[in-house]
């Protein structure tokens, strides 16, 4: 029987088939030589099983129905790709053995245990484990090939971590959407980064803008010229500052200390996948999601770099005979002339800056491969200058400068300088046709920057001969006190969001999961892109040219559950004891079931949390409470039904009103014949109608000769007093209920919506007047028996 090679991408599959079965018949589903059956997955073809599918009541969202907590997940294919899917499952019939060449990494290792999973293969498996897709490094992976059981806890790790992420998704985004009413996403990683722009926007709101000065003194000593920053404390005095600048100008100075030491710059790291996205970003604009897309690209069609979804800096020993047969490919194109200049002595084992196998996990860095590209797009070609650019800096020795601290005394005032002499380019020669890279100071104020600011010194960078005689004096030529304003911390763009989201750890006090942090941060390089991209589509960010804004809905998601005290939500403490639990299971140092089993006990968490305390809605809740008239159930059985007041006493009546205020026998209300229809007038509102007669004629208003008057305890129920309260209380009940819910709705918009008090009130007078002038007409239409003077 043959052998069925499963790749990840359809690209990957026809790349695996070129080198191994070159004549191989292409079946457009899949590709059939002698030995190798080559198909492929499109991604995802499986996934977990929504609510849904373990019980109906799940299709609507209900709090009450929360926790949800599978005992076992159901897989569901992708409607989509199921057609491939069922050409896995025919092809697998006529297979004996199964190769697992999805990518190299944890992802790529679910995808097709997913696949075995769903169509219960039971066939052996071997591993298929490359960083590149050159026909020799897959030729070279295939005689190398692993077991398949190497890899268990590796699968066991990937399933784990998407069945974690199901449980805080699904009961994290159900439990907050059916408790306030708005459609908000949770999830373990998007949460804490949106954390992080919420917070970040928070410190721009917060900040107040300070004017400080700084002196600034121009210096010279023969023909060396340089400027000094004056040192001492903080300037917010305009008038201070111009006096020390008059105080030295046209003045002579000595120096008081100077120091010239030789130092070195090496060459940036080599590329991870969030290196090349942050540089991508801030030189060509490109978003994480592009510069991914880019880099896959130059991967699989084009096979001119290697595996992209990396966060190695470092390659192993095996590598530098590739590194160096890529620098010789280079030299035949447009690269030549700085190919020519590189030396391959650089790159060798024992340079730690370059090979260092302890930092490398499942993938190096980011390399160009021998396979030289042609043709490539605008975009494409961008992304590759970079990575070939950055790999041919490590040929060249480290740039050289000399490094000149000078402490100039004026006038009793000091000034410190320092001058950065270049002695050599080294390496930066391959940059010299573009923009000098340089990285520019954050214009943030933490503590950091505060610091540096106190202790500021001027820099600047010559390549002309520098040289200062320390014994000889020096002339204050200018100066001049420069106004400056502190500056807010920026605004995130997706290059410095991913680096934040890179090193969030720095955040965490323990050291275990700051080491932790460190190799995966928020989330894995391979999916950093499509959490940015997950804030987009759900409405939380939005983009403002480079920067990302976070939008009233995002700030609402996070305040709703910090206020909901599951802070652990939006911190990245939660993911870095994640990751290190993932990666302990990995390595086979952890239990899988053990962690589900905390991940359970957390999404309960959650819900309870949810549950039992709502911010900005259960005082109003309360309020809404005790302003309802009416209870049902077991608290109305509980509560003391109120007793009857009786009617004060009133002065008896005299002649012929003593006669007709003889009280008659009162029928049964369960014996009261209907009432006949009343005379013009007795019709509508209380308030419309006429006044009643209390003589004689009353009592012929009633069909049969009874008792047809208003029966002595009070008015017909729809007319007595009472209930005119009681309506006035429910119409005040309603119109604060409207106003409420209405407050709500816009507090889930993000907008503050506030009814003025004076708006309400003249909604409660207007109810109250018209339901207090219905009661006072229902009383003095019920006579002087019922009614008040």
């Amino acid at each position: 029987m043959k052998t069925l090679v499963i790749a990840e991408k359809p690209d990957m599959g026809r790349n695996i088939a070129a080198a191994i079965e070159p004549k191989a018949k292409n079946q457009r589903t899949h590709i059939e030589g002698e030995k190798y059956i080559i198909t492929w997955a499109i991604g995802h073809l499986i996934g977990l099983a929504e609510p849904d599918a373990y019980d109906e009541k799940y299709k609507k969202w209900n709090f009450n129905d929360l926790p949800i907590i599978p005992e076992r997940f159901k897989l569901v294919p992708n409607p989509k790709t199921k057609d491939q899917l069922k050409v896995i499952a025919e092809l697998a019939k006529r297979s004996g053995l199964l190769i697992n060449a999805c990518d190299a990494g944890r992802e790529g290792q679910h995808i097709f245990s997913l696949i075995q999973r769903h169509l219960k293969l039971s066939h052996p498996v071997k591993r298929l484990w490359i960083s590149d897709l050159t026909p020799e490094t897959i030729r070279r992976g295939f005689v190398e090939l692993r077991e398949g059981v190497e890899f268990e806890p590796l699968t066991r790790a990937a399933r784990a971590r998407s069945e974690a992420d199901w449980l805080i998704g699904m009961n994290g985004s159900r439990a907050f959407t059916t408790k306030h009413r708005e459609l908000l996403s949770v999830g373990r990683v998007q949460t804490p980064v949106l954390a992080l722009l919420y917070d970040r926007q928070k410190e721009i709101e917060a900040f107040t803008s300070s004017k400080y000065y700084e002196v600034e003194a121009w210096f010279t000593q023969g023909e060396t010229k340089y400027r000094g920053l004056w040192q001492g404390d903080k300037l917010t005095d305009g008038e201070k500052a111009a006096a020390l600048a008059a105080k030295v100008k046209g003045k002579t100075g000595r120096i008081e200390s100077y120091d010239v030491k030789d130092t070195k710059e090496y060459p940036f790291k080599l590329y991870d996948l969030t290196l090349l996205q942050r540089e991508a970003n801030a030189k060509f604009g490109f978003s994480a999601k592009k510069t991914l897309d880019l880099a896959q690209a130059l991967y699989e069609r084009h096979k001119a770099i290697s595996y992209p979804r990396t966060n190695s800096n470092y390659v192993t020993e095996q590598n530098i005979p590739e590194m160096h047969r890529a620098l010789d490919q280079l030299g035949k194109t447009s690269y030549a002339p700085l190919v020519q200049q590189a030396d391959k002595k650089l790159v060798h084992k024992n340079n730690k800056a370059v090979c260092n196998p302890a930092r490398v996990e499942d993938h190096h860095a980011i390399l160009p491969t021998h396979k030289m590209p042609s043709g490539l797009p605008p975009d494409e070609q961008k992304l590759y200058d970079l990575i070939v650019r950055r790999f041919l800096s490590h040929f060249y020795p480290a740039a050289m400068y000399k490094l000149h601290t000078i402490v100039t005394v004026s006038e009793g005032e000091r000034f410190k300088s320092t001058v950065k002499q270049l002695l050599s380019l080294g390496w930066k020669v391959i940059y010299a046709d573009q923009k000098k890279e340089k990285e520019k100071p954050s214009r943030g104020k933490g503590k950091a920057d505060r610091e540096q600011e106190e202790d500021a010194v001027a820099e600047e960078e010559t390549d002309a001969p520098f040289m200062l005689d320390a014994a000889q004096a020096v002339l204050c030529k200018d100066s001049a006190a420069k106004e400056k304003e502190t500056q807010p911390p920026k605004a995130y763009t997706e290059g410095t969001l991913l680096k934040a989201m890179e090193s969030a750890g720095k955040q965490i006090e323990d050291e275990e999961l700051r080491d932790a942090m460190k190799d995966s941060g928020l989330g894995t390089p391979a999916t950093r892109a499509s959490v940015i991209e997950r804030l987009k589509q759900v409405g939380y960010v939005v983009m403002q040219g480079k920067r990302i804004a976070i939008t009233p809905k995002g700030r609402t998601a996070v305040e709703l559950i910090r206020g909901a005290g599951v802070e652990l939500l939006t911190s990245p403490e939660m993911t870095g004891q994640w990751e290190r639990r993932l990666n302990e299971i990995a390595r086979g140092a952890a239990s899988d079931e053990t962690f589900m089993k905390n991940v359970e006990r957390f999404a309960a968490l959650i819900v309870e949390k949810v549950r039992g305390r709502s911010p900005r809605r259960s005082r109003r809740s309360k309020a809404m409470r005790l302003r309802t008239p009416r209870a049902s159930g077991a608290k109305a059985a509980r509560r003391p039904r109120p007793r009857r007041r009786a009617p004060p006493a009133r002065p008896a009546p005299r002649g012929a009103s003593a006669a007709r205020a003889q009280p008659r026998p009162r029928a049964s209300r369960l014996r009261r014949k209907p009432c006949a229809p009343r005379a013009r007038g007795a019709h509508g509102p209380p308030w419309r109608r006429r006044r009643r007669s209390a003589g004689p004629a009353a009592g012929r208003r009633c069909a049969g000769g009874g008792a047809g008057r208003v029966p002595a305890r009070g008015l017909p129920r729809q007319h007595h007093p009472r209930q005119a309260r009681l309506r006035l209380q429910r119409v005040q009940n309603r119109l604060y209920l409207r106003d409420l819910e209405g407050q709500l709705r816009s507090f889930a918009d993000g907008r503050r919506h506030r009814v003025s008090v004076e708006t309400r009130a003249h909604r409660a007078d207007e109810a109250g007047r018209r339901a207090g002038t219905a009661g006072r007409r229902a009383a003095r239409a019920a006579g002087p028996e019922h009614g008040t003077a």
